[in-house]
């Protein structure tokens, strides 16, 4: 047990700052995808909100009981949930965001959601793990509760 605490501290500090980019520009950059998925929600464009997740198998969403598995997964739970006959996908707003960048290629998010729905108002908190890939900082796990 030991030996993997010691090889744990050991991968954090050798995982330091990147040469170019350092944590408040991370922070920006993670902060401007959360910023583009509210801009794509609010003007009806699911896709648009995805390009946020990482477009992966191995992305995972919690929300209450249930867990999705895959980009394509929560893709279609989002689809049924707000764009279904009769559904709205409402106006979205983060608060209350906190976005600590743990390595120059991995950030921890936390903060409340809410969308506004014709009939009711939905709200909740968030979690969500970030990863630095080829395509920019994408969502890589999301923990929701509502």
């Amino acid at each position: 047990m030991r030996a993997f605490i010691v090889l744990a501290i050991l991968m954090v500090i050798a995982d330091g700052p990147a040469p170019g980019q350092d944590a408040p520009d991370a922070a920006a950059d993670v902060r401007k995808v959360l910023d583009d998925q509210v801009a794509a929600w609010n003007k009806g464009n699911l896709s648009g909100f995805m390009a946020g997740y990482w477009k992966s198998p191995e992305l995972t969403f919690f929300a209450g009981k249930d867990m999705t598995r895959g980009w394509d997964a929560l893709f279609d739970r989002y689809r049924k949930k707000y764009q279904g006959e009769g559904k709205h996908m409402g106006r979205l707003a983060f608060s209350d965001l906190r976005i600590d960048v743990l390595s120059p290629s991995q950030a921890l998010v936390r903060g409340r959601w809410r969308v506004v729905l014709p009939k009711e108002t939905a709200s909740g908190l968030f979690t969500l793990i970030m990863k630095k890939t080829r395509d920019g900082w994408r969502i890589t796990h999301d923990h929701t509760s509502g």
